[in-house]
């Protein structure tokens, strides 16, 4: 069971994307798990095949806890060892614990010819109703992605219905071994439980083997839903472990903020700065820029915060790394957290990955793209363990500055309020110009108000290049 930050000590597993057998490789989507903030994509930091799964569907584990085994592609033939019965049993490291996600980025999907040859992305094509074949693929030489592989199932036309095969039909259609579970997809479940709906009204659904998939929760909420199983059919758990109701899902993601800021204010000596920021020059670059650009890719102002940020750390590194014990390990990369306010409330801060060597225009889809996925549950696990500092923003809520607490082990975070018009004293003349408040909240055992002072200097003259972020 990964971390996936340090207000996690244990999770739930409610989806293997993979069974004994399969063939994976470093950054597939194996399994889902829920914490009490959201429910993660777990990716697998070993190429191998999956020997066995150790923990069931619906188990609660202790973070660190082995959920698979996996035995290395790599690996030479266990040798008959003094296993029950003389069976063969895998010494190390012929089988390892997969238990972390990778804190590289993820590498693309392995593709032969366009055609994706990863199990996990074929299983999951399967279960979405989507032609692997047709897909032009998004990665590194027309390599397949799960994103292809999701992108194509939202706009598809559902398939034509399979005849149900006889073992699945009825009530054992929503059964499982971990407990009267329905066969859905990931990105079904996900749409049914931000709608509210049962997916229990849905099943058999059209997909493989009755799973149900978005096309049949789409064809649901618009009110040609299929006829619901028969009342004797067990029913279906919440929607990704979400407990008795949404308010007690909220409750728990509420107590576990709750303890991780209390923590965060107990154990770290906080100290804050902050200034203001003349962003007339920003503001200017970004409407001519947008001017030029089509709708869907202008650019907006946090995209100038969130790079500025990045950059700034390069002569400031006392504020990108992590506080391990009592000693500071800086962090060659910059994964910047950008806080996401969700939207039955409770925030989470998963990362963008290496901001300083995007592109604007990159930065923007990664930026939406994480925005859209933490608000719909489809975050990797690689996202949410890995984030070097951490920024928000509330200026789209009017407020002017924010001070923020550092999320542990991180040891700053930086807060931006909202760009408006102030009136400015600008080369010997007052007048008004467009100006944000930007605080820094650090970790006084790294640095001091010196090196926190120079870090937000570095930001502002950033800002007055924008033409160089």
């Amino acid at each position: 069971m990964p971390s996936l930050g340090a207000d996690m000590d244990a999770g739930t597993v409610t989806e293997w994307l993979v069974t004994p057998g399969d063939e994976v490789h470093r950054g597939d989507i194996v399994a889902v798990v829920e914490t009490e903030k959201s429910t993660i994509d777990v990716e697998i930091f070993e190429s191998g095949r999956i020997e066995e799964i150790l923990v069931p569907v619906g188990t609660r584990v202790a973070v660190g806890t082995a959920l698979a085994r996996v035995t290395p592609l790599t690996a030479p033939a266990p040798a008959p060892g003094p296993g029950p019965g003389g069976t063969a049993v895998a010494s190390a490291p012929a089988a390892v614990a997969a238990t972390v996600a990778a804190h590289d980025r993820t590498p693309p999907a392995v593709a032969h010819h366009g055609t994706v040859l990863s199990p996990v992305l074929r299983r999951l094509a399967e279960k979405l109703g989507v032609e692997i074949a047709a897909l032009e693929g998004s990665g590194p030489g027309g390599v397949v992605t799960r994103a292809d592989v999701e992108r194509a199932a939202r706009p598809a036309p559902p398939p034509p219905p399979p005849a149900p095969a006889p073992a699945m039909a009825g009530p054992a259609a929503v059964s499982s071994p971990q407990g009267s579970r329905v066969p859905a997809s990931p990105l079904a479940r996900r749409v049914a439980a931000d709608a509210g709906l049962d997916l229990v009204s849905l099943a058999p659904g059209s997909g493989p083997a009755g799973a149900v998939v978005e096309a049949d929760v789409r064809r649901a909420l618009e009110g040609h839903a299929p006829a619901p199983v028969p009342a004797e059919a067990p029913a279906s758990p919440p929607a990704r472990g979400a407990g008795e109701d949404g308010s007690s899902k909220q409750a728990a993601m509420r107590r576990a903020i709750g303890t991780l800021m209390a923590r965060s204010k107990r154990e770290i000596p906080h100290y804050y700065l902050s200034t203001t920021i003349d962003m007339e020059r920003a503001a200017g670059w970004l409407a001519q820029a947008n001017e030029e650009r089509p709708l869907a890719s202008r650019l907006v102002m946090p995209v100038l915060l969130l790079k500025a940020t990045a950059l700034a750390v390069a002569g400031v590194p006392e504020m990108n790394g992590f506080m391990v014990g009592e000693t500071f390990e800086p962090s060659p990369a910059v994964h910047v957290g950008v806080a996401v306010s969700m939207r039955g409330g409770g925030v989470i801060a998963p990362a963008i990955h290496d901001v300083p060597g995007l592109s604007l225009d990159d930065l923007m889809a990664e930026l939406h793209d994480l925005v859209n996925r933490a608000r719909h549950g489809s975050l990797r696990s690689s996202e949410m363990s890995d984030p070097t500092i951490t920024v928000t923003n509330l200026g789209d809520l009017g407020v002017e500055s924010v001070f923020g607490v550092i999320y542990p082990p991180q040891v700053a975070l930086v807060g931006f309020g909202r760009v408006q018009e102030r009136p400015w004293a600008h080369e010997g003349m007052v007048g008004g110009r467009q100006v944000v408040t930007a605080t820094l909240s650090a970790d006084h055992r790294v640095s001091d108000g010196h090196r926190g002072g120079l870090f937000l200097s570095a930001v502002d003259k950033l800002l007055q290049r924008p033409e160089e972020l």
